[in-house]
């Protein structure tokens, strides 16, 4: 190793030296971590100063939130991967200072932006941008019935599930809804740049980190945001996490208020879980209220005042039932009543149809002897 340069805070910055490099890539590369490019020492011909000095800070930047991170548990010393890059389909290469992975830790990968506030603003939205952009991209070998149907429509990718998408073939899942998530690390700056930034974030950068509103059909009773095509997006500075730590509350989720520990912004409470939870109430209270309402709408019988039957109901509602359930003012007894009538009296007029006729009564008045006499017709 050799020192780099020296910071005001007197820091100092190391490098690895060509033959430095050349260990580390035979002890690193086997095991799947990259080595960035070796460092070589560039003088000013003129001055003899050191040159690149603003490399040298933001990579002290970059090492030093690395350090904190670590400090706190979050991520193995070789769980840190710095400048990895994400292609998008233009071919631009968005590269990441750091990529953490610390799945013992609660986060599966976190993408790290280190910030000294020379970039713009707007060039971090553009960043985040590119992130986003690339969290949507198929694999190469992706099948043709989705390859055929994200053209299809602008928002068709957002029916293509996440398990399908490039980046699950990068990092693994996150355990949470949404895309890679992004952290903002901004170091060297005031606190009034770092609000005028973060204020930039929030409101250029709306599309690419907000949740949406679930499609539901209750929308009042479901008050959950869908998180599922958003970047979550944090941010902190790097002299909070040198003060009080980086497992403490000292991260902001774009979008809330207050600042909370890395896992607890990373996390969605108000995402799925309680969509799910909400949707499910909303069910049970809407098939309530169904019932109350039929309930109250059940027809009363207007001869006895009972209310009718389901049965009944059904039979004097449906298609052409009227013609058969009787009159629709009387419940189900009073009709039988009235059937039972119906047929007692056409079964008597049966049978006094069936019945011999009765002989008539006829006066004798030959003989004289008045009336009660019979004679029966011949």
């Amino acid at each position: 190793m050799r020192i780099e340069s020296v910071q005001e805070d007197q820091r100092q910055v190391w490098a690895l030296t060509r033959r430095g490099h050349g260990e580390a890539k035979q002890l690193l590369e086997p095991e799947g971590i990259r080595v960035s490019v070796l460092r070589e020492e560039k003088f000013d011909p003129v001055t003899g100063q050191p040159l690149g000095t603003g490399y040298d800070d933001h990579a002290a930047a970059v090492t030093s939130t690395a350090a904190e991170l670590h400090r706190a548990g979050t991520g193995h010393r070789l769980g840190f991967q710095t400048e990895i890059g994400h292609r998008l389909g233009s071919g631009f290469v968005q590269r990441a200072d750091v990529v953490v992975r610390a799945q013992e830790a609660g986060v599966p990968v976190l993408l790290l932006e280190i910030d000294r506030r020379t970039e713009d603003a707007h060039d971090l939205v553009a960043k985040l941008y590119r992130y986003w952009e690339w969290g949507r991209l198929l694999p190469r070998d992706a099948d043709r019935h989705t390859v055929d149907l994200v053209p299809s429509r602008p928002d068709a990718i957002e029916r293509v599930d996440q398990e399908k998408r490039l980046w699950r073939r990068v990092y693994p899942p996150t355990g949470r809804e949404g895309l890679v998530p992004v952290a903002f690390v901004f170091a060297d700056t005031t606190e009034a740049e770092v609000a005028n930034t973060v204020a930039v974030l929030e409101e250029a950068g709306h599309r690419y980190w907000a949740p949406r509103r679930y499609d539901t059909l209750c929308p009042k009773a479901v008050t959950a945001r869908d998180y599922r095509q958003a970047v979550p997006v944090v941010v902190t500075t790097l002299e909070q996490l040198t003060e009080h730590g980086a497992d403490a509350a000292v991260r902001r989720r774009l979008g809330r208020d207050g600042e909370q520990t890395l896992t607890d912004a990373l996390d969605n409470p108000d995402g799925h879980a309680l969509y799910r939870d909400q949707e499910a109430r909303a069910d049970t209270e809407d098939k309530r209220r169904r019932v109350a309402q039929r309930e109250a709408e059940r027809p009363v019988c207007r001869r006895c005042g009972r209310k009718f039957t389901g049965e009944r109901w059904e039979e004097t509602t449906a298609r052409g039932g009227a013609w058969t359930a009787g009159g629709r003012s009387v419940c189900g007894l009073c009709h039988a009543d009235d059937v039972a009538r119906k047929e007692a009296a056409a079964e008597a007029a049966r049978l006094q149809a069936a019945a011999p006729p009765e002989p008539e009564r006829e006066e004798n008045h030959e003989s004289g002897r008045g009336r009660g006499w019979f004679r029966r017709r011949p």
